[in-house]
Parts: structure tokens; sequence; C-alpha cells
């Protein structure tokens, strides 16, 4: 009598390729380490005797390259294979953080060396950014995309929670040099996985008429759907005064009468693990239609303004951050999910890039106006200010048809990037349809 063996159940999902498994992986590794390392660079300018204003200017020398190159870096990632510039970036990043860290074991660096590594990795990243994320668009397809995102997403919000927290600890402990060489071999780890990577799936890209023909492709593929130009331009002013509000009110606030810096950590830690939730929530809930359900999560990111503008207790503030953390990436899976759907395939990075671009090119701006208004209105007017932006942008957005009605393409047959766009999946009678970007 011959016995047949069972056939052994596959360990994972049929969603989570081989590919998606690097990815993953590879986002992780340099989450844990990439949040450490930016309390590690700011530790580092103040050890070596620099102020406040001297860890705003290196945190500035790596937004300022992501501005420039990001919309060169999602040019190059649609004509070129993806894999390559994201490894080409993560060793870029993996050089200048390690040249950081000798730097600071070994002396004092100065703040134009500070500098000047910071924005080499701010470069990397404008390259990175705009290839990882067309990169794993193209790795998931079919019903089950949602949930793939889902999955990354909490995976990386984790990462970049313990990472905070590991990286604060380790600054405490061993000193900021030391994190920033723990970075350095994330990048490395990083970039070897990313190397292993399986392209054959991606159509050969057609020769393109140069760069400049690639963006202005890419702009009009962009601003010829007004959901995606829409969501885009309101999370300009939204993430500029959340950012303004986390970064420059929140520590005052905090300072004055929350008891501390020790409360505000914990309470942007609140936020990281209600973008867990969210995440974790999204791999099980799937709305019918994506950019409405998200956008409507947006509503409850100006709770934090408001809950610092009175200010509320800290037991209060703790629960509205896990609240906005939970709903804002309600928004995140949804707005990937509904780039999948509606982007071609060969289109992605460029249109990553403008996504980018338009998330945090007026970041900086609202960062420096942030004491100026404070000196002319005073603080609480310039928080509930913040909170009202946010919920005034959000409701314009909800304005727009498209938003409203496009939605979720279901069955075997679609596949990631399908092309068509918004004209090409009517439903209802005319429907349309964001790291948020």
């Amino acid at each position: 009598m011959t016995v047949t063996a069972a056939p052994r159940r596959p360990r994972r999902p049929d969603w989570a390729g081989r590919n998606y498994t690097l990815l993953t992986a590879a986002a992780v590794a340099t989450g844990l380490g990439g949040n450490g390392a930016l309390i590690a660079s700011a530790f580092a300018v103040l050890e070596s005797g620099g102020d406040s204003g001297d860890v705003g200017l290196v945190a500035a020398s790596r937004t300022l390259p992501l501005v420039l190159f990001l919309l060169i870096g999602g040019a190059i990632s649609d004509r070129v294979p993806r894999h390559h510039v994201m490894v080409a970036a993560n060793a870029l990043s993996c050089v200048s953080q390690a040249t950081f860290a000798v730097l600071v074991l070994t002396g004092e660096p100065r703040l134009w060396q500070m500098m000047l590594l910071t924005a080499l990795g701010g470069t990397g990243q404008a390259f990175f950014g705009p290839a990882a994320e067309g990169m794993l668009m193209s790795t998931v397809s079919g019903d089950q995309a949602g949930r793939a995102f889902a999955v990354f997403r909490m995976a990386m919000q984790g990462a970049s929670l313990g990472g905070a927290a590991l990286g604060g600890a380790l600054v405490a402990a061993v000193g900021p040099g030391w994190v920033l060489a723990i970075d350095a071999a994330a990048f490395a780890v990083a970039g070897g996985l990313r190397s292993f990577l399986d392209v054959s799936h991606i159509p050969p890209r057609a020769p393109g008429g140069g760069m400049l023909a690639d963006l202005r492709d890419g702009w009009r593929e962009f601003i010829g759907r007004p959901w995606l130009w829409s969501i885009v331009v309101a999370f300009s002013i939204a993430n500029a005064v959340v950012g303004a509000a986390d970064a420059v009110y929140g520590p005052l606030v905090a300072r004055d009468s929350l008891g501390g810096a020790g409360p505000w950590g914990l309470a942007l830690a609140a936020f990281g693990a209600g973008t867990v939730a969210g995440a974790l929530l999204m791999t099980r809930w799937k709305p019918r239609r994506l950019l409405l359900a998200g956008m409507l999560g947006i509503f409850p990111l100006a709770l934090p303004s408001a809950a610092l503008a009175v200010p509320v207790p800290i037991g209060v503030l703790f629960a509205v951050m896990f609240i906005a953390g939970t709903t804002v990436e309600i928004f995140g899976v949804s707005w990937m999910t509904a780039l999948h759907q509606e982007i071609p395939e060969d289109k992605l990075s460029r249109i990553s890039a403008y996504d980018w671009f338009g998330s945090i090119a007026l970041m900086p701006l609202a960062a420096a106006a942030a004491g100026p208004t404070e000196s002319a209105f005073g603080r609480t007017a310039a928080l509930w200010g913040c909170a009202a932006l946010v919920t005034v942008v959000t409701g314009a957005v909800l304005c727009v048809p498209e938003v409203r009605n496009l939605r979720r393409r279901g069955g075997a047959g679609d596949v990631a990037g399908t092309p068509g766009g918004v004209s090409g999946s009517v439903d209802d009678g005319g429907r349309a349809v964001e790291g948020l970007g």
C-alpha cells in the first residue's frame, strides 16, 4: 500500500512572494536603523557644541536634496531597473552614515561636515523613495494588494516605532556615533537584500525621449487625474502644518504644561502605535470606496493640534494621538491601493515622485514660519489654525467627485498598474478612483 504524503502547506500567503518578502525585510532593517539615526544625528550636533539652530540646519540639509532631486529620481526609476536605483541609493546612504559615525566616534565633527553627509543621505533618499514605491507596487497583484500593502506598512511602522525607542536608549547608553554606525550597517544589509530582487516580470522600458520628456509625461499623468493632484495638494498643506505643530509647538506645550520631553516622546510613540493598529485593521477591512474612506480618516489628524491648543491632560493626548495614527494609516493603505490600481506600471515611480514632492515641499517653509506665527497670533491661536487648516483642506478634497466615487476593483483579472486610469474604470455613472507621501 502506497501512502501519499500530504502536500506541504505554504509558509506564507500567495501574495507574499519572494520580492515582497525581500522588500519587507529590507524596509524593517532600514526602519530600525534610520529612526534611531535621526535621534543620534541631533545629539551628535549638540554634543559637538551646536545649538538648536545647528540641529535645524542639519535637518534642513536632508530635506533640501529631497526637494531638488525627487522628480529626477522618479524619472530615472521608471527608465532603468528600479532595484539598481535602490541598491545604489542604499550604498550612498551607507557610506555617508558610516563616515558620519567615524567622525563622531573619533573626534568633534564640524557643522559643515555633518550638513554635507546628511545632504548625501537626503540625495540617496530622493532616488530611493520613488524607486522603492514603484518596485513594491509592481510586486503585488490581484485583489489581495490592499492586504499586502497593509502588512508591509505595519512592518515598516512597527520598525520605525521600535527603532526610535531603541535608538534613544542606545544614544543614552553608548553615544550617537555607534547608533549612526548601526544605521550604516542596516543600509548595507538592506542593499544586499534588494540586490536579489527579481525584475523579470517587469516589461522592458520602451526608448524614451530623454529626461525632460519623461518628466513631462509624468506631469501629464499626474495633472490629468483630479483625485491624484487634489489629494497631493491637500497633503502638501496638511503635512506642513502638522509637521510644524509636532516639531515646534508640541515640545513647547510639553515643556510648559505636560511635564517635559518624556511625556511628549510617549505621545509621539502613541501616534506610532496607532499607525501599527491602523495597518493591522486594514489587513482585514477592504473599503469599497477607497479614497472616501481614506480621506475621512484624515479629519482626526486635526485632533492633536486642537488637543495641544487646549491643552488637554497627557492621558487624553495619548488617546488622541493613537486615534490620529490609526485613522491616518487607513488613508495610507487606501492611497497605495488606489495608486496600484490606477497608475500604469511604467509610470509608478514618476507619480510617486510627484506625490513625495508635494508632501514635503511646504514643510521647511511651515517650520520656518511657526515662530513668527506664534509671535504674531499666540501659540494657542496658531495651534487652532493648524487644526482648522487640516479640516478645511480635507473637506475641500471630499468635494472632488473622483475622490468620493473611486471604487476598489476586485477579481483575478486586476493586476498592478492596469492601464486606463480614472477614465478606464467607470462604475455607477462616472467614478474615478496617498507615506502618506
